[in-house]
């Protein structure tokens, strides 16, 4: 095998590839990232065994085609360093070794043969169903959702994203960690025959989401249906589903409530960041206190100190107070990314809702931090 290409180019590639890199495996193949100069196009595939990547390098001249796999952290580290310009490429075959030069720059780093790579499938193998969604919209689909997945393995259903798609081209995503649950829904374009929903792992989601960079992003799942393709231009993702239902998340949602709080998002925001720096060392409590007309944000440690923030709102109901995890109230309020928020309530042992102002497909459930609430809704989720 023998190449030439750019350090821009090649960096490029090894970092699109590098998140599928195993970081512990038994199999020391895995550790390495799959360099195909076969076809006339350098590819680079990495994979852990759940997910897949390929990608594409642009601006490479093959001069001998061949394969070999190399130490991906080794490389990349290695091609990080070095200047921007040419670098060429040549592998001795019998050791596997790769020569790199670039300018006054060389490295000779030892590989393995690419026999040893396990087969990554391709677009061919997945004759299943698919779906086109615009790259805006499943990006942000994906960001209002994935971060609520379990990242616990005890119940591996919830480390995944709940994908539902309907006939009337309703598409809707959940996730839910015993914690928190969020929901998004929105209309797509391709028509389905049948209903179809799966899961996916929320890591996998969320690459998937990172590398897309083109117009639209195509799935498609393999004719057996434990595996589905990202589609998304000069790069494939392939991601293992997780078998099993997910539980029925709309039994979480509050039907009704009695306090109903509108309000800037980039205040409350503002707020609860400022009440984390107290709350982390306090299980991250955070103390909502709705009144008429304003709401009061506070949080204490015992060996800090404390602090309170006092917010302008639009009151609908009787004053509460109510306890949420920082973080969790966070990460709602930064996937809500509309301009105003909803915060719906009912007493301080219920779950509360925050929506978006304008987006009436997203939502968040969290519960609040006492016990009986969180074994309710874990309850609910086995």
């Amino acid at each position: 095998m023998k190449f030439t290409t750019t350090q821009e180019n090649l960096s490029r590639g090894l970092a699109t590839v590098g998140r599928a890199v195993a970081s512990k495996s038994t199999l020391p193949v895995l550790s390495n990232v799959l360099m195909d100069a076969t076809n006339g196009a350098l590819t680079l595939s990495a994979t852990n065994l759940e997910i897949g990547i390929r990608t594409t390098v642009h601006n490479v001249r093959i001069d001998e085609p061949g394969q070999t796999t190399i130490p991906a952290r080794l490389l990349t580290e290695f091609v990080n360093q070095l200047p921007a310009g040419s670098i060429d490429a040549v592998l001795t075959e019998r050791t596997q070794s790769l020569n790199l030069r670039n300018g006054h720059h060389e490295a000779n780093i030892k590989g393995m043969a690419a026999d040893e790579f396990p087969t990554i499938a391709g677009p061919d193998q997945f004759t299943g169903w698919g779906i086109e969604l615009q790259t805006e919209l499943f990006q942000r689909m994906v960001g209002q959702t994935a971060f609520a997945a379990a990242t616990d393995e005890s119940r591996p259903i919830l480390t995944g994203v709940f994908l539902d798609l309907k006939l009337n081209h309703i598409i809707t995503m959940a996730a839910a960690d015993g914690f928190r649950l969020a929901v998004t829904n929105a209309e797509y374009s391709t028509g389905l025959d049948v209903t179809q929903s799966l899961v996916i792992p929320a890591t996998s989601l969320a690459e998937a989401a990172r590398l897309a960079t083109g117009d639209t992003v195509t799935m498609r799942v393999r004719s057996d249906g434990n595996q589905l393709l990202f589609d998304l231009g000069d790069t494939i993702l392939v991601s293992q589903l997780i078998e099993g239902r997910f539980p029925d998340y709309t039994q979480i949602v509050p039907k009704i409530h009695t306090t109903r709080v509108v309000m800037a998002r980039a205040a409350l925001t503002q707020a609860v960041r400022t009440g984390l720096i107290f709350a982390k060392d306090a299980a991250n409590i955070l103390k909502l206190a709705i009144g008429d007309g304003q709401v009061t944000v506070s949080a204490e440690s015992s060996g800090r100190g404390d602090n309170e923030s006092e917010l302008d709102a639009v009151v609908e109901g009787p004053g509460l107070e109510i306890a949420l995890n920082a973080r969790y109230l966070l990460d709602a309020l930064t996937a809500a990314g509309t301009e105003r928020v909803t915060l719906e309530l009912m007493m301080p042992h219920n779950p509360g809702v925050i929506r978006g102002v304008g987006d009436d497909g997203y939502l968040s459930v969290l519960m609040p931090m006492m016990m009986v609430t969180r074994q309710r809704l874990r309850a609910v989720l086995h």
